[in-house]
């Protein structure tokens, strides 16, 4: 049976990353980008789709597992009758080729190990050819790719698995080291699975002592942001917003989408996040790609882009995978990435708007693609599009959609106005005060007293809680009120925010009903209490997110209340960015939900 994706906790190394049980199996590791063929499929499939497991093999009474303070670097320890073995996991930091070493340590008494190791590529597809080179190392290649094992354990070939005993007494060290490099070159040299441990940690207690939010759950905000990091991928700046594909949002559901791509709509979210902590140079990074990224004609800016920029995300079924606890089928690639969505534009302004507040200014040509994309809002905004939320139905004209519109024009008066940038100002205003009429006329609903989802509908959608958040209107609005309590009564389940109804027939979206509450819209919720001067609900609510994090302060993209489980995509970029900020606007009385305002 599948473990609970609770039970996972994350390792990297800023180029690419895997997924470790608490069971001691690493079942997810992608090779050599976020993008690329897994190595370990497991999660997916079966162990025969590739899994890597180091664990005692007698019974196990007791798992602890904690990262090594404000690190990357895993411990799990497990309790036998036996005794008490330790295992260590990271990946060091290597430009070309990612690189996992694993440690057992032996803490108490002496205790029978098993190690078996599945290697496949191609998504589990593949069985490479595996050979002993040296004593101690083995090579497994298979068309481009190639990966070299290396440890001191006896290891034998069993079934088309690698298999190994071994025992681990009190203060006996056992390592393992695998790394990929492509079938045609060379393979890397061996580590010292030791010294690569201490200097991946080190780095990481660098990286995190340049972190300067000191308010409530400041432990968690920082595991928050060393998640964040790790899913930068470090020669472009760009980042996932998860680094796994096809977890579904229902277990058993249809809704399993590929997530291994840098979405623009987290934008200013994320630079938020990077900058109230002190993460200058991150957020300079990221701000360059997405310049990179959007450059070009604006009628082709695209909602995601691959980790270098790459525009061509093609989607496609991977039949030989049964998903996650029986959840078909797996995608990879992701044709959202064809669609039009108004609401990005929007973000990007607001993020231009806000690198600038914290004094991190675009040069002339970055302004000038600017200029293109204000333009090409102020004539497409009347068009319908797909949304916020991806939608697989008609294009419609969503409020939200709409809103985030409105936003790019209003960021861009600002930006004229406060900045001193050139461009025809008066023209963006009255663009801005029509697209600002246009909402408040055909994006309300008197009678539900709330904004709708899509001009036309009643339905609501918890993407309208961004409405005060962006400063479209101002919080003690009567309508913003109203939207908030609309919301409250009827997207919330068991205190979490549901993205909109997906029951009884997923009209609006095309799709099968059923996915769980989305987190980062529960955030949302709380940046909205606080604004309205709910300060103990927003408390509340947000302590009863952060209790959702696993026992390594890790979240995935929803929650379902029903099975008390995590789902969707793990760890989730845009939920930790939400924490972060909410964090923030609890602890300062002053965060996200008004400065993106821009008051």
């Amino acid at each position: 049976m599948a473990l609970r994706l609770e039970d996972y906790a994350l390792i990297g190394d800023t180029h690419t990353a895997g997924l470790v049980g608490r069971d001691g199996s690493l079942d997810w590791l992608c090779v050599p980008r976020f993008d690329s063929g897994a190595c370990f499929a497991a999660l997916l499939g079966t162990p025969e789709h590739g899994r890597w497991l180091v664990a005692p093999a007698v019974p196990v009474r007791a798992v602890r597992r904690r990262y090594r303070g404000p690190t990357l670097v895993l411990e799990t320890e497990f309790d036998t009758d036996a005794g008490t073995v330790r295992l260590v996991d990271c990946m060091p930091r290597r430009d070309e080729a990612p690189d996992v070493v694993r440690m057992v340590e032996g803490v108490r008494g002496r205790v029978p190990m098993r190690m078996e190791l599945v290697i496949r590529f191609d998504y589990g597809s593949i069985v490479p050819w595996m050979r002993r080179t040296a004593p101690d190392t083995r090579t497994a290649i298979a068309g481009p790719d190639a990966v070299v094992f290396r440890t001191p354990v006896p290891v034998r070939g069993e079934n088309l698995h690698t298999v190994g005993e071994f025992t681990v007494g009190a203060g006996e060290r056992v390592p393992f080291e695998l790394a990929w490099y492509p079938s045609h070159g060379r393979p890397p040299a061996a580590r010292d699975v030791a010294a690569e441990i201490a200097a991946v940690e080190q780095w990481w207690r660098d990286w995190s002592a340049r972190c300067t939010y000191a308010g409530e759950h400041a432990d968690l905000v920082l595991r928050s942001l060393i998640t964040l990091r790790a899913l930068a991928y470090e020669p472009t700046g760009g980042i996932v917003a998860a680094p796994t594909t096809s977890l579904p949002e229902r277990i058993g559901g249809v809704r399993n989408w590929d997530y291994r791509y840098c979405w623009i709509r987290d934008a200013t979210f994320t630079l938020y996040a990077l900058l109230s902590a002190g993460f200058t140079a991150e957020s300079m990074a990221w701000r360059d790609w997405l310049l990179r990224a959007v450059a070009g004609d604006p009628r082709d800016l695209q909602i995601m882009y691959g980790l270098a920029g790459e525009r061509r995300l093609p989607e496609m079924e991977l039949a030989w995978l049964p998903g996650y606890e029986g959840s078909r089928p797996v995608r990879i690639g992701n044709a959202a990435s064809r669609q039009f969505q108004l609401d990005v534009y929007g973000e990007l302004l607001d993020a231009t708007f806000m690198a600038l507040r914290a004094d991190i200014p675009p040069d002339e040509a970055a302004w000038q693609l600017m200029r293109h994309l204000i333009a090409h809002v102020a004539e497409a905004w009347r068009r319908p599009d797909e949304g916020i939320w991806e939608v697989r139905g008609p294009r419609r004209h969503f409020t939200h959609s709409k809103v985030m519109a409105w936003v790019a024009m209003d960021r861009a008066v600002k930006l004229v106005e406060r900045h001193g940038l050139s461009g025809p100002v008066d023209r963006w205003r009255a663009v801005r005060d029509a697209i600002h009429a246009d909402v408040l006329a055909k994006g309300w609903d008197p009678v539900r007293n709330s904004f709708v989802q899509y001009y036309g509908g009643r339905e609501l959608d918890a993407s309208l809680l961004m409405i005060p958040l962006v400063g479209f209107l101002p919080c003690d609005d009567p309508r913003v009120r109203g939207t908030i309590a609309a919301i409250e009564r009827e997207l919330v389940v068991d205190g979490f925010v549901l993205r909109y109804r997906t029951e009884p027939t997923g009209e609006v979206d095309g799709l099968p009903p059923g996915e769980g509450a989305f987190l980062p819209c529960s955030f949302w919720l709380v940046d909205c209490l606080a604004l309205t001067g709910r300060w103990d609900e927003a408390h509340a609510l947000f302590e009863r997110l952060a209790g959702l994090a696993n026992d390594v302060g890790l979240l995935a993209e929803e929650y379902d209340p029903r099975l008390g489980r995590l789902v969707g995509n793990f760890p989730q970029a845009f939920s930790h960015v939400s924490l972060v900020n909410s964090a923030i606007n609890l602890s300062r009385r002053r965060g996200p939900a008004a400065d993106r305002g821009g008051t």
